[in-house]
């Protein structure tokens, strides 16, 4: 895999190489699904950016898409549970 080259500021932006764990996000979410992985991606910035309030209610629109999806595949359905 080769990296294209680009600046500090869009290839590590500080909203999310500032956790106090010193963890960067994509270190993190790379090994998540696409709706979680933005999720966690969102809800990482969430205070970094001033805009607290639209970052969770995106992570939140991530997570509502992850549970239709599984609620529509039958490998992650409860037992005895009846999706609609």
């Amino acid at each position: 895999l080769v990296v294209p080259t680009m600046s500090a500021e869009l290839n590590q932006p500080i909203h999310y190489t500032s956790h106090p764990s010193g963890v960067e996000c994509i270190t993190v979410t790379a090994h998540m699904g696409f709706n979680i992985g933005n999720a966690v991606t969102y809800l990482w910035r969430a205070d970094e950016k001033g805009a607290a309030i639209q970052d969770l209610r995106q992570a939140a629109w991530y997570i509502e898409r992850e549970i239709l999806r599984r609620e529509a595949d039958e490998r992650f359905r409860a037992p005895g549970r009846d999706v609609t």
